[in-house]
C-alpha cells in the first residue's frame, strides 16, 4: 500500500514556501482532493493558513520537541482520510537545532515520515546557477528524498525554461512548475491581527487566487505521481490520541480572537486523560463557565485587544476570583500577559488586566525572545517538578516588569543559557513559555489529579 504526501522545502527562509504551500493546498482542493496540512517546527501562524484552506486542523511536526515515535503518531492521526498530506518546511531544508546534524530540521521530518521532498528555489537573477544550488542540496545528505523542484520568482516563461533545462540535466529530477516574480498577489504580512482576519474569511479570496495561479503554472498531475510514498504504521495502542480515562474534571480553555495559540495535541491529550474542555471568550463572555475544576489560558494577541479585554471587568473579576480560590491554572505567553496588572501597548496606552500577577507588560516593536526551550519545574510547581523536563518554545514582543519579589515557575534552557522564568503561586503556573504536552505527558496527569483533589475538597 502507498500514501501520498509531500514536504515543501526551501533553500532558505523567505523563498516562498508558505505562498506555494497555500497555493498547492487550494489547487488540489479545487481538483476535489481532501488535503491535510502540517508545519515543521513550532509555529502557530502558518498552520492557521493551512486550516483555513483545507478545512482540517493543521498540525505541527517537531523532531526536537518530540520523540520520533510521537511525530509519526501525530502525522498518522492527522492524515487519516486525507488524499494528500502537504508538510510545509521551516527555514532552509537543513536548518535545525544543531549546525552539525539534521535534528529539528525539515530534512529530519522528511526522513522520519519517509516523505518525498519538493524543493522551492528562488530563481530571481539566475539561470544555470540554479542547478548548482539544487545539486548542493542533493549531495549534502543521503537520507532525504528530493523528488522535484519548483522554480519561484522567475521573470518569464523563457527564464523558466532555461532554469528547468539546467536543473533537469544536472540534477536528474523534474522541475514541475514555477511561480512568476511579478505576481499581482502577495501574502498578507504576518501581522498580529492575521488570525482573526483568517477566521472571518477575509482571506478566502486570496487563497482562491493563489490556487488559480498554481493551476496555471504547476503540473499537479506530475506532483501527485511524485507524492507517492510508503504507507506508515497505523496509530499504535500507546498513541497519545487513544482515550486513557473517562472525563472526571472540567477545564475551561480561553479561545477567541485574543487567545488562540494552542497545539491541537495539547487539548487532545487533556481530553484523553480525563478532562472535559469547556471553551470561553475572555473578550465577549461575562463569566467563566460554571463548575470548572481547572483553567487554561493559552497564547495569542491580548495586546491587540487590550482595550476590549480591559473593559470586560466582570470577566477580569471572575478569573481573579477563581485563581484566588486556587483553581489549578496554566497561563502561557498571552495568557500570562493577561493575568498581570496591566499591558502597555507600543502606542503607550496602558490597559488594566486581571491583576493576579504583580507587574506590568510592555510591548515593543522588536522581538524580545524567540527559540526552543527545555523547561524544568521549580519547587511548588504543581505541573512540572524539578526532576522533570518538558520542551517548548518562546516567541513574544513584550517584556515583563515587576518590583515585587515572587517565585519563578520554572527554569528554561535555550541557546543563551539558563534563566528563571514565569510566575508561581499556589496552583497558578504562568510564564512566556509555550509547552508541548506530548514532550512530558506527566504534566497533564498532574494537572488532572490536582483538579480532582481540589474538586474533592471544595
Amino acid at each position: 500500500m502507498s500514501q501520498k504526501r509531500l514536504v515543501i522545502a526551501g533553500t532558505g527562509s523567505g523563498v516562498g514556501k508558505t505562498t506555494l504551500t497555500i497555493g498547492l493546498m487550494s489547487a488540489f482542493m479545487k481538483k476535489g482532493l481532501t488535503v491535510q496540512g502540517f508545519k515543521c517546527g513550532p509555529d502557530y501562524i502558518d498552520p492557521s493558513y493551512h486550516t483555513a484552506v483545507t478545512k482540517r486542523p493543521s498540525r505541527n511536526l517537531d523532531s526536537w520537541m518530540l520523540p520520533k515515535e510521537t511525530v509519526l503518531d501525530i502525522f498518522s492521526h492527522g492524515s487519516k482520510e486525507a488524499d494528500l498530506s502537504i508538510i510545509e518546511g521551516v527555514m532552509g531544508f537543513f536548518d535545525g537545532k544543531n549546525p552539525k546534524n539534521n535534528e529539528g530540521s525539515t530534512a529530519d521530518i522528511s526522513m522520519i515520515t519517509q516523505s518525498p521532498v519538493l524543493l522551492v528555489v528562488n530563481c530571481a537573477s539566475m539561470a544555470r546557477s540554479a542547478a548548482a544550488i539544487v545539486k548542493g542540496f542533493q549531495l549534502l545528505a543521503e537520507g532525504p528524498n528530493i523528488v522535484g523542484v519548483i522554480a519561484n520568482r522567475v521573470g518569464s516563461e523563457g527564464h523558466y525554461k532555461i532554469v528547468k533545462t539546467a536543473i533537469e540535466q544536472e540534477c536528474g529530477i523534474p522541475v514541475v512548475g514555477y511561480m512568476k516574480r511579478e505576481l499581482d498577489i502577495e501574502i498578507p504580512e504576518r501581522h498580529l491581527g492575521l488570525i482573526p482576519s483568517i477566521e472571518k474569511g477575509e482571506l478566502d479570496h486570496f487563497f482562491d487566487r493563489l490556487g488559480e495561479l498554481v493551476l496555471d503554472t504547476i503540473d499537479l498531475d506530475k506532483l501527485l505521481a511524485l507524492a507517492v510514498a510508503p504507507e506508515l504504521r497505523e496509530e499504535s495502542s500507546d498513541s497519545i490520541f487513544r482515550k486513557k480515562k473517562d472525563s472526571s474534571v472540567k477545564i475551561a480553555v480561553a479561545k477567541d480572537a485574543a487567545f488562540n495559540f494552542y497545539y491541537p495535541e495539547n487539548l487532545e491529550i487533556l481530553e484523553t486523560y480525563g478532562a472535559e474542555l469547556v471553551y470561553f471568550s475572555p473578550l465577549t463572555d461575562k463569566h467563566l463557565p460554571e463548575d470548572i475544576d481547572g483553567l487554561y489560558l493559552g497564547g495569542g494577541f491580548p495586546e491587540e485587544y487590550a482595550k476590549d479585554l480591559s473593559e470586560n471587568t466582570i470577566m477580569l473579576s471572575s478569573i481573579k476570583q477563581k485563581i484566588n480560590e486556587n483553581i489549578p491554572t496554566l497561563a502561557e505567553c498571552g495568557g500570562f500577559m493577561y493575568l498581570t496588572d496591566s499591558i502597555s501597548t507600543t502606542e503607550n496606552q496602558l490597559y488594566k488586566m486581571v491583576g493576579i500577577i504583580p507587574g506590568n507588560v510592555k510591548m515593543q516593536t522588536n522581538l524580545a525572545a524567540l527559540g526552543y526551550r527545555e523547561i524544568t519545574g521549580n519547587k511548588g510547581n504543581f505541573l512540572l517538578s524539578d526532576q522533570q523536563q518538558a520542551r517548548g518554545h518562546e516567541f513574544h514582543y513584550s517584556t515583563f516588569h515587576s518590583e515585587n519579589n515572587f517565585d519563578y515557575a520554572y527554569e528554561t534552557k535555550g541557546m543563551r543559557g539558563n534563566k528563571q522564568e514565569g510566575y508561581l503561586k499556589d496552583n497558578l503556573v504562568a510564564g512566556y513559555t509555550h509547552f508541548h504536552f506530548a514532550s512530558c505527558v506527566d504534566m497533564v496527569k498532574k494537572w488532572i489529579s490536582t483538579c480532582q483533589e481540589r474538586k474533592a475538597h471544595v
